[in-house]
């Protein structure tokens, strides 16, 4: 089989900050995954398997770079985790991840990271091994700490093989300090690694390494780690040269150029180049500018409009506490779509439950639209999609952003004010009750996920009553008349998505040129949250549930009835047979 044309993956954003560049001294990882598939958020519970288990890795035929799928061992015990999962990104199998918080207080994200084009030519069509979201699920799993993150995935590599879909990269934290991997294209198992300090700051966008120590490829350097080819392939191909170049630079290297050129800090983007503010040492120099970094500082990162946009599938926040008492008070803030115009909701890794409308539905899930759902998801597909609420809430915003991006910011940023604070106490009072921990945190998390899919309900509602008021809701064009096609369809029935060369620029987005009317996340810092700016979104609902049910989640109401716990498992069985029953009658 023919390789397929790659499309150009210029994916994912993410930020390390070290600690001692932090406000409370805990390292952070923020960013986010660049894809335009179905999301949705999961807690993956700690598992024991088998002796002899094994799990599939790699990509099919189906990729845009094919692959052959491999097992490989899995490991006696995986981690409980949280991510964000999604359905589709170069044809990869699905579900996908790009990594998450695990309970050992390690964080991941992984990023798109462009290998030279040589190195895509070469890479073979039946290549095997783990790809890009194996990694990030592996890491998640089996890593108690960012190094042995790096340890494990560059051991896989070197055993395995490495399937790519074009580059990649992934960046690591823990309490102590951060890590980025970088896997090169061309089916050799290249890959580097370099150590982030507690006083680094990192983005990628895209992931990269610049100068590397060639004795690092010998385990004499414990700032930097690779594949035992990384310096000796180069030379062969006659990239590197020591007794020419100064350096060792990956980036030169192995990989294509930035696709932004090096900016001034505080200098808006060009509104011609397709790839704005991609150039992540420049804005490595405009997050300098922060100070010291405060956990609403990294969040305003990942929201920042100029790359927060259609593509950004999530928001992820972690800040990594290595003296908290109990592993389970452990935090990731989660967006269930781009946070540009979604709230973040804190989700302990000790949380039992999230609410079913945060889970999987169909809404822009591979393949969905040429197959009949499975039975077994009927009432789950019946509930309130979050990820499809915030997107729709993302179109009516970012179709005029100058009249309402700012009342959202303020909304979503006010009412994650208020849970900044109030998950302080409760933290505290899980820690003090031991036994209920787990009740308390998924009864807090629940609550807050239901109220802000409510407030984007009344935003959403607000806005489109506002644009048909003012001139009434855009209607597409169908495009050149002179060349017509003969099709009586209207405007609104032609295909919705989005045709030519796409850039960021044509994506949806709600970059008014700079980031918000009022500046960037840097000129914006300084103050988060007004809890007068968050509506009174009482009146609003979530669809499927009343007021009532959206003050106590479903999914967290069996604390009411734990006495009967035996007796109620066994009227669900029934239930559940009746169910099936009728359906079958």
């Amino acid at each position: 089989m023919g390789q397929k044309a790659v499309r150009q993956p210029d994916k994912s954003f993410a930020t390390y900050i070290g600690k001692n560049r932090s406000s409370t001294g805990h390292t952070m990882l923020g960013g986010f995954g660049h894809e335009p598939s179905s999301h949705w958020m999961e807690l993956v519970p700690a598992q024991h398997h088998p002796e002899g288990s094994e799990i599939t890795v790699g990509a099919t035929d189906e990729a845009d770079m094919p692959g052959k799928p491999t097992k490989i061992p899995q490991a006696r015990h995986t981690y409980r985790y949280l991510t964000s999962n999604y359905s589709e990104f170069t044809g990869m199998p699905a579900p996908l991840t790009n990594g998450g918080l695990n309970e050992k207080g390690v964080a991941a994200r992984d990023v798109w990271s462009n290998s030279r084009k040589e190195l895509l030519d070469m890479t073979p069509k039946d290549q095997t091994g783990p790809q890009y979201s194996d990694l990030s699920r592996i890491a998640m799993e089996r890593a108690g700490s960012a190094r042995e993150a790096v340890e494990i995935l560059g051991e896989l590599i070197d055993t395995h093989g490495y399937t790519t879909y074009g580059g990649n990269s992934h960046l690591f934290a823990d309490g102590d300090e951060g890590w980025v991997l970088v896997e090169y294209a061309g089916g050799k198992g290249l890959w580097a690694a370099e150590r982030l300090g507690p006083d680094d700051i990192r983005v990628s966008y895209p992931g990269y390494i610049k100068e590397f120590p060639t004795d690092a490829v010998d385990g004499k350097n414990p700032d930097f780690k690779a594949s035992k080819n990384l310096v000796s392939f180069a030379e062969k191909k006659g990239w590197y040269d020591p007794s020419k170049d100064k350096v060792f630079d990956l980036q030169k290297v192995y990989q294509e150029p930035f696709p932004t050129k090096s900016f001034p800090v505080g200098k808006n983007a060009d509104p011609k180049d397709p790839a704005p503010y991609r150039n992540p040492v420049s804005l490595e120099k405009e997050f300098a500018g922060l100070g010291k970094v405060r956990l609403e500082d990294m969040m305003r990162i990942v929201r920042d409009p100029r790359w927060s946009d259609d593509r950004s599938g999530y928001g992820h926040v972690a800040e990594l506490d290595p003296d908290l008492p109990d592993p389970r008070l452990a935090t990731l803030w989660m967006a269930p779509t781009a946070a540009v115009t979604a709230p973040y909701i804190p989700v302990a890794i000790g949380t039992r439950k999230l609410p079913v409308e945060y889970t999987q539905h169909r809404y822009m899930t591979a393949g969905a639209s040429s197959e009949y759902l499975d039975p077994e998801y009927a009432e789950q597909e019946a509930t309130e999609s979050a990820t499809q609420t915030f997107k729709r809430l993302m179109y009516a915003t970012c179709a005029r952003p100058r009249l309402y991006l700012g009342r959202v910011t303020g909304a979503f940023e006010g009412f994650e004010a208020q849970q900044i604070k109030a998950w302080k106490k409760v933290q505290q009072k899980a820690e003090a009750d031991a036994d209920r921990s787990a009740d308390i945190l998924t009864s807090y998390t629940n609550r807050q996920a239901l109220d802000g899919l409510k407030l984007g309900n009344h935003l959403l509602d607000d806005i489109l009553t506002k644009s048909r008021a003012h001139g009434g809701l855009h209607e597409p064009s169908t495009g050149d008349t002179s060349e017509n096609d003969g099709s009586t369809a209207s405007a609104r029935s032609r295909p919705m998505g989005l045709r030519g060369p796409e850039s960021a620029r044509d994506r949806m987005n709600c970059d008014t040129g700079g980031g918000w009317t009022d500046g960037s996340s840097v000129d914006r810092a300084g103050h988060y949250g007004d809890p007068a700016k968050v509506p009174d979104y009482s009146a609003a609902r979530v669809s499927g549930r009343t007021a009532a049910s959206t003050e106590q989640s479903h999914d967290s109401a069996w604390q009411t009835w734990a006495p009967w716990s035996i007796a109620g498992v066994s009227l669900l069985v029934a239930a559940g047979a009746v169910w099936r029953s009728r359906r079958s009658a």
